[in-house]
């Protein structure tokens, strides 16, 4: 057998590299993406869209052209976040993104529909179809970091992204409950199944803040990251609060006037990658 060359499109072999490449997907041809982070959860309800919108202000922040794909097609909320309204703009080359008011690259299923509260009843390979045609028919332009808000689970969405998209790697987004355990593992085991790094994990709703005097009260429990993190030997990230403020900015559009440090360290491991 010859050497490989990496190169399938000059390759007799069935290999089973070959098998795996032959499923990526190429972006437009006016699109030049670095990395690609997939935010992912094992169930829906612990706030992965608002972990995807941080991560993507905070490297935009760090001065890196930033692109938010939104593949929660059901139920999309990252338009919202960034008080994008209207319909996404489209010429015969291609689909172009939203631009938030910082300058972040969006692409959303509610930014193609009539008005943003139409539910989508589709079928599950219909949306793992428009997911790949986010990747391959929006023209992203250059993009530095792209955050893929993924759906909650491990169907057909999750699967369709990892197999047509190269993902560098994925934040697992959880919260404090005993239950999470489980979930955590099932995104895990699916990452790794899937050959795709995992670079560590954020807790969400961790605690909560007293304004006064400024305890740390656990709402939900003591916290499992610790033990979940070491029994999966993934890297903790950050612990994000229960923040009314973080809430109000989402339901306002004003996400990326948000004011606090509990991701940075996450962005400084992105910026690494």
């Amino acid at each position: 057998m010859s050497e490989c060359t990496h190169d399938c499109s000059s390759c007799s072999q069935d290999c089973g590299k070959r098998e795996k490449e032959s499923m990526l997907e190429k972006p437009h041809n006016l699109s030049q993406i670095k990395k690609v982070i997939g935010v992912v959860s094992g169930k829906g309800g612990v706030g992965k869209s608002m972990i995807s919108s941080l991560l993507a202000v905070n490297m935009n922040r760090k001065g890196y052209r930033t692109a938010i794909l939104d593949a929660d097609i059901t139920g999309p909320s990252i338009p919202k976040a960034f008080g994008i309204h209207g319909r996404a703009m489209a010429s015969e080359e291609g689909i172009f993104p939203a631009s938030t008011p910082t300058g972040l690259s969006v692409m959303s299923v509610n930014l193609m529909l009539e008005n943003d509260s139409d539910p989508v009843v589709w079928r599950g390979p219909v949306i793992a179809g428009v997911v790949k045609q986010f990747w391959t028919d929006v023209i992203w332009g250059d993009v530095d970091y792209m955050f893929v808000d993924m759906p909650p689970g491990t169907g057909d969405v999750p699967l369709t992204v990892f197999q047509s998209i190269p993902v560098d790697g994925i934040v697992v987004v959880t919260s404090p409950q005993e239950l999470v355990s489980m979930i955590v593992g099932k995104a895990v085991k699916m990452a790794e199944i899937m050959n795709i790094p995992i670079i560590g994990i954020v807790e969400n709703m961790s605690y909560a803040e007293c304004p006064d005097c400024g305890k740390k009260i656990n709402i939900f429990g003591v916290s499992k990251l610790e033990e979940v993190a070491k029994q999966y030997n993934i890297d903790i990230l950050g612990r994000m609060p229960i923040n009314p403020k973080l809430a109000a900015a989402c339901d306002k559009g004003a996400i990326e006037l948000y004011a606090g440090n509990w991701l940075d360290e996450a962005a400084d491991i992105i910026e690494k990658l």
